[in-house]
This record gives C-alpha cells, structure tokens and sequence, in this order.
C-alpha cells in the first residue's frame, strides 16, 4: 500500500510539472490541482485524469485544421468589409477588433428575431424544420430522449426520409443521459449523425476528454435561416420543470448573411468529428452557402472559441466590449465565475462612472458552483456593481453595452465557458435591436430582487464557508 502511494505521488508530481512547463497553464489553475493532488492524492489523481488532463498534441492538430474561416463563401461576404465605415465610431471600433483579433467578419443586412423562452422557440424551430426543402444542419450540446426531444427527433427523421441532407452533432457529456440507440433512428431514416469527444470503448463513464465540451447550439436549416443561444434540447429549457421554473433564457433566429457564420461553425465541428474534409468550393456547390437577399438591417459578428487556442476569442470580445462602454453595461449570466481579468475589467467600468448591472438566477441548478458565483457577486457589490437575482432560473447568456454592441450566445460568464468549452456567440449592432433588448431586460429587473451587501452579510455560515471554499476551485469549475 505504501509502494502504491508512493507511486501516485510521483505520477502527481510529474503532472503538476506537466502543467506547469508543457501545457503552461495558468499559476491559479496550477494551484488548485497541487491542492486537490496533495490533500487527495489518490482521488486527486483520479479526478484530475477525468477532469483535468489537457487535449493531446494530436487532438489539438486536428481542431487547428478543421477551422475553414471564412474563405469557403469569400465571393460572397469578404466585401462586407468595405461597409465597416456605415457603423458609428464606437460599433466599429468592437466590430473591427472582432475581424482582427477574433477571425470574425461583420455581416449586414440580418433579420434577427430574439426568443426568450423555450417553448417559444421550439415552437418557431419545428415550423422552420418542417419547411426545410435541402438541408439541415443540428448542434446541440443537450439533445435529450425525452418529451421535446422526441418531438425534434422524429420531424428530423421525416425529413431525412423524404430525401432533405440532415446532420446532427451532439456533445457526449451534454448527451450523456441520451440513450445512443435514439440517435440511431436519425441514421436509419437516412440522416448523418456525429458524437462529439466520444467516450472510449463507447462506455459513456470513461472519457478523458470529458472535460472539455461541445457547448454551442446551432440550426442551420436550407442555409438560410439559423439559430444560435442558450436554448437546449430538453424538457427542463422549456420550463416544464417547477424547481427552475420559470426558466428564462436567450436565443435567436438569424435570417441574413450571419448564417453564414454559424453554418460554418457547424462545419468545422462537423469535419472534425468525421475526421474528413471537402474543400470550401464543395461546400457551395453543394447547396450550403447559398446566395443570401437582404432581410434586415441588424449586423452581426459570429465569434466561436474553444480549447483548441490559448487566446480565448469571446472572452477577449467582452472584455472590449466592457471597456469601450461609455454608459451602461448588462450582463447576464446563470453562472459568474470569471478570472481576474474579467473581474478587473467590470471594476474598472464602475470606477470610470459606467453603470453595470449584472443578472444572476435567484434559483441555482449546481449549488457548489452558485455559491462560487456568489462570492464573486459579493466583490462586484462592494465595488458598487448593481446586482439582480431573477425569480427563477436565469440561464441567459448576454451582454449589452449602450446603445452599441450586444452579444447572445452559448458562453457563459466563467472559466469553463471562456477557456475549456466549444462555444459560440453573436455581436449584434444596430441601435433599434437594442431598444427593443433593452425593453426585455427592462422586464427582466422587474422580474428580479436587487441585493445589496446585507444580502451577503445575512447570509448563513455555511453558505459562507461554501462560498470561499468553492472560490478557491474556481479556476475547475
């Protein structure tokens, strides 16, 4: 027994030292595994194989060249460019920062309409889904076997029949509940489905690429109209389920040059999971980037980030946003559990006299996450950030800044969405759309409680033992 753990403590001491000169991660992120490695080794290391063991060099080649950007409709869009000088100083100066740091172009001439809850959306999703005549494409982190999902499963399955090319991406560990004979049907009617970060020996248990997961929700349908947001596949996202009832959330339908972008999103993770390429060319001969009429006038960026890169794109994109408001900032979020960096930067917008409101759900889903949530809600209290609890459960990913810039998508606000998950959100620009948002968050607050540092102070002493405990791990969460 001796031997053994004497072994484990040499296995651990290598991977901290792998940590720390090969992968280069972050000190915080070093800390808090030598921490779980030194107090419990043994279920440290166990812990740590699942959760925290790094991409292979291999698999990180591979993410690095499914990316096709957008050169595979370049006759189409790279003259969206040329229209940068119609937006105002300040939405070019986000726009412009996304197309050079992020790899993102602006796309004009978008109709964008928002959805707030679930049952609404589905509802808008399955009369798009029955009218698709060529193709669809389907990304989901959750896609559930139950209730919505059958529902979804069997208009995806008719239409397979009836000859329309339908792709569906699920990730395994949103999915891991999913019996994997469900998604069959799909590929007995005729459709193509793919796992992505499959398990090892198909034992959905054993996954050493579990930690690191397929976050984004994207439809693609006939190449014209998309979806993208915070919406899952399952009964829970409609609010069917009391205990985080109401569920309020975000997602759009994007009609425009914008499905542009999500349908190349889709295919990046679609050629990875597949381990095949076709050549951009193909993709429009085959029907998948058809030419787009003008549908409105919002113009949208589509900003993806993942493991795969040390720069983290969307984060990145917020932190621009955060500084260049002027105004006011909102943000809402199930989940605030940020770097310093982030939290840096919600000060600095407090200290420079813009009013920021964060919005947190009143209702938790993973309690040891909230309570980390709370105590980073605390710091942003004292700093003068105005805090909102939403009555229900708030699982909207959003940040809005002034009449200028808002962004909607599957990123949550913390380490996990920003450095270890696929994800993907849009940046909207156009100062009507954002009225029109801002009237929703207004109801939003009305919907919410305000607290203030009494909340936190009257708090038991429990929750604030949970609070700096789980703190410490936030860089895991």
């Amino acid at each position: 027994m001796d031997f053994a753990f004497l072994i484990v403590l040499i296995v651990n001491i290598v991977l901290i030292g792998t940590m720390m000169f090969i992968e280069r991660r972050k000190p915080e992120v070093i800390i808090s595994w030598l921490v779980i490695l030194s107090f419990v080794p043994i279920l440290g290391f166990i812990f740590y194989i699942i959760f925290g063991s790094g991409l292979s060099v291999k698999t990180r080649r591979m993410l690095k060249r499914k990316i096709l950007y957008e050169d595979a409709y370049e006759n189409f869009v790279w003259e969206e460019l040329l229209r940068l000088p119609e937006l105002s100083e300040n939405e070019r100066e986000i726009a412009s920062f996304n197309e050079r740091a992020c790899k993102s172009l602006p796309y004009f001439d978008n109709d964008i309409k928002v959805y707030t809850f679930g049952k609404e959306k589905i509802e808008a999703l399955k009369a798009d889904l029955l009218s698709a005549k060529h193709s669809i494409n389907m990304e989901y982190y959750i896609f559930d076997d139950e209730g919505v999902g059958k529902d979804i499963m069997k208009i995806l399955c008719d239409k397979a029949r009836e000859g329309i090319k339908v792709k569906l991406i699920f990730d395994s560990v949103g999915s891991i509940r999913s019996k994997r004979r469900f998604f069959r049907k799909l590929k007995k009617a005729g459709g193509e489905v793919a796992e992505f970060f499959p398990p090892l020996f198909g034992i959905r248990l054993i996954n050493l690429k579990m930690n690191y997961r397929n976050h984004r929700k994207i439809v693609v349908i006939d190449g014209h109209i998309g979806y993208v947001g915070g919406i899952n596949i399952r009964d829970d996202h409609m609010g069917l389920k009391k205990k985080l009832s109401p569920w309020r959330d975000t997602h759009l339908r994007i009609e425009g040059n914008a499905v542009y972008g999500l349908q190349n999103a889709f295919f990046n993770d679609w050629f990875f999971c597949k381990k095949r390429h076709i050549t951009s060319s193909e993709l429009v001969a085959l029907g998948y980037f058809p030419k787009m009429q003008k549908k409105g006038n919002v113009v949208t960026q589509i900003v993806c980030s993942g493991p795969e890169s040390k720069v983290h794109y969307i984060k990145d994109s917020y932190i621009k946003m955060i500084a260049t408001a002027k105004k006011k900032i909102v943000l809402q979020t199930p989940y605030l559990v940020p770097d310093d960096i982030f939290m840096s930067a919600l000060k600095q917008a407090v200290k420079s006299g813009v009013d920021v409101v964060v919005m947190l759900p009143k209702k938790p889903d993973k309690k040891f996450v909230y309570l980390a949530t709370l105590s980073f809600a605390r710091e942003l209290v004292e700093c003068g950030v105005k805090i909102y609890l939403y009555n229900g459960f708030l699982h909207s990913k959003l940040l809005m800044i002034d009449d200028v810039c808002i962004s909607v998508g599957t990123c949550n606000a913390d380490n996990r969405s920003f450095a270890l998950n696929f994800e993907i959100n849009a940046f909207m620009f156009n100062k009507e759309f954002l009225k029109s948002c801002a009237k929703i968050i207004e109801e939003d607050i009305k919907n919410s409680i305000p607290i203030d540092i009494t909340y936190f102070k009257q708090k038991p002493f429990t929750s604030k033992l949970g609070q700096t405990f789980f703190r410490m791990f936030s860089p895991l969460l």
